[in-house]
């Protein structure tokens, strides 16, 4: 089969087969490359401080534009609904977020919670959550800077913890914990504060990660032109190989025809 490979009438059709394979490998990169530059970097102002009116309405799942966006609401603290959550970690530590209820009035009205801060223990949690009550009028609203969040899923506490412990910062839970809160309108979503008062450490809260959307048709069309390249040169293998085997078919039924020819030569009577 090599020296089959090795005629220039195959080495020609070897040459054809690898420039068409190289314009397929072209045509494959020139995708690939389309499709990085084409990719969609999904970029959004998180970091720039808006107003929390427009940015979430009440009754309504937070929309993926809004999420980690970092807002300034205002509103009045409802005294008596502050609970602790537990276990939140603040850079790998777990520790308690004291989560205020607030009364939103530069927005459409709506309950809103509002996580303080972060403390090592609950009685520090606690006596952080009662100063920042006091220091507050629950009639004068007061503004807070923060990154709004969707709200998070309940937790069922452990069989052997307070029935009443959260884990997360659920509204749905919430708004059963929050004083004659039936029937009023609520944010699905909570605000951790940027400034966190007295005796609490701030939350750690990193803006999102930017997202690259790739363009996966453009992707899959270079898979393509990769699998025609190696298309091309497999053909060629296979007219070579499809060559050899006929040429040792006709060899062999030659030689056959031969063989026969002199059996029957050696066979046949002497002439007269």
């Amino acid at each position: 089969m090599l020296k089959m490979m090795l005629r220039p009438r195959w080495v020609l059709a070897l040459l054809l087969a690898l420039g068409i394979a190289a314009a397929f490998a072209l045509l494959g990169q020139w995708q690939l490359e389309r499709a990085v530059e084409q990719s969609v970097v999904v970029e959004r102002p998180t970091e720039e401080v808006r107003p929390f009116a427009g940015v979430a309405e009440p009754d309504r799942p937070t929309e993926q534009a809004a999420t980690a966006q970092l807002v300034e609401v205002t509103g009045t603290v409802v005294p008596g609904d502050t609970v602790i959550v537990e276990g939140r970690l603040n850079d790998g530590v777990a520790g308690y977020w004291p989560v205020v209820h607030l009364e939103v009035t530069d927005g459409t009205p709506g309950g809103l919670p509002v996580a303080l801060g972060w403390a090592p223990d609950e009685e520090t949690a606690r006596e952080a959550a009662e100063r920042f009550e006091a220091s507050v009028d629950p009639a004068a609203p007061v503004t807070l800077v923060g990154r709004f969040l969707p709200s998070e899923a309940p937790m069922a506490p452990a069989d052997d913890a307070d029935p009443f412990s959260m884990q997360t910062v659920a509204v749905a839970q919430l708004i059963n914990v929050w004083a004659d809160f039936d029937d009023r309108p609520v944010y699905f979503g909570y605000v951790t504060a940027a400034e966190p008062p007295a005796g609490l450490d701030a939350i750690a809260s990193p803006p999102p990660e930017e997202e690259a959307q790739l363009d996966w048709l453009n992707v899959f069309y270079a898979i393509e032109w990769a699998v025609f390249a190696g298309f091309a040169i497999y053909l060629w293998y296979r007219l070579v190989r499809d060559a050899v085997e006929r040429e040792r078919e006709r060899e062999e039924q030659e030689e056959a025809e031969a063989s026969a020819s002199r059996e029957a030569a050696v066979g046949a009577p002497p002439a007269d």
